[in-house]
């Protein structure tokens, strides 16, 4: 018998199949990750097979994506050097007691404390690409702080075949612990002076906003959240959301991030949740991720300016207790 999938399992297969299907990504190379995820070649054809893809041996010849970007192309990109902020590898005390690598980058003026982003990576862990976005919140004079989910297993850069790390970080052991290590790293802010966890943000993206938005079902501090595209928290958990959340998501109808959305509207509605949920035209999924072949110019700075002015108004000035507009 073919094993359950859990949902963020789920989330990330019909990914990598669509990614196939687009051209992004090799038959080898999904059908590998895709394989790590299910745990066996049998349950790996099975679950393609109920999916649309024939099945067929992942040593089969196929044709090479087309090719995909690897460099910051967003004109909000901030470089390593930037002499306006200071950032770095750091460690804090997980839930657990383990050292939990994040990647921090904040103002290198002597302004602080400085509101604080926590930021949940994609299912590719912690990338270069992310560690941008963590210096584009410091630019907006955030700390920001980029968690390494896979700290425990010797951090992202450590794992030797890269489609493993999808399977590493959805096995349904482990969306809890993430969730818990968001909540440590929101305790650890709380004691460094140059922190203001009284103002505090969290943001994800694809397998992050997942995360982001299970974080936001459990962390009454937070002040503000911002998911891009991930799959839904659990519906019967969505009262207990106390952070203003913005919701990006893709108009492609082929988006998995987008099954259920209305459901989750409907449940955030009902709840009395301060929300909004934009989704953009023209854009498929990942579309912010400006090193990815669906990056949209456009729409992700738009995307990117909303959360923006969304996190200005919930998380910055949280203390003036601002009202939902």
């Amino acid at each position: 018998m073919t094993r359950q999938l859990s949902q963020f399992e789920n989330y990330l297969v019909h990914e990598f199949v669509d990614d196939y299907v687009d051209g992004i990504m090799s038959r080898r190379d999904m059908m590998r990750r895709v394989l790590h995820i299910t745990g066996g070649i049998a349950a790996t054809a099975t679950v393609l097979t109920e999916l649309g893809v024939k099945s067929a041996s992942a040593q089969e010849g196929t044709p090479a994506p087309r090719p995909t970007p690897t460099e910051p192309r967003s004109s909000v990109s901030v470089p390593e050097d930037d002499p306006s902020i200071t950032a770095s590898d750091t460690t804090f005390p997980g839930a657990d007691d383990a050292q939990i690598t994040t990647y921090q980058a904040m103002p290198a003026s002597d302004d602080g404390p400085f509101p604080v982003v926590l930021i949940c990576h994609e299912n590719r862990g912690l990338t270069p690409h992310i560690r941008d976005v963590a210096r584009r919140w410091a630019a907006q004079g955030y700390l920001a702080s980029a968690l390494d989910l896979l700290s425990r297993e010797g951090g992202t850069a450590s794992i030797a075949d890269p489609a493993e790390i999808p399977a590493l970080l959805s096995d349904e052991s482990k969306l809890q612990r993430h969730v818990d290590d968001f909540k440590a790293a929101a305790a650890y802010y709380a004691t460094q002076e140059n922190a203001d966890t009284a103002r505090l943000g969290m943001t994800g993206f694809c397998f992050g906003g997942g995360i982001t938005w299970r974080a936001a079902t459990q962390m009454p501090e937070l002040d503000g959240a911002a998911p891009y595209y991930g799959p839904p928290p659990p519906l019967e958990e969505v009262p207990n959301i106390r952070a203003a959340v913005f919701g990006v998501y893709s108009d492609d109808p082929d988006d998995f991030a987008n099954e259920g959305r209305e459901e989750l509207i409907a449940a955030l509605e009902e709840a009395g949740v301060t929300f909004e949920i934009e989704v953009y035209p023209d854009t498929e999924h990942a579309f912010h991720n400006d090193t990815g072949p669906r990056w949209n110019e456009e729409q992700a700075l738009a995307a990117w300016n909303d959360t923006v002015a969304w996190f200005e108004t919930y998380v910055k000035n949280a203390s003036t207790e601002a009202t939902p507009t």
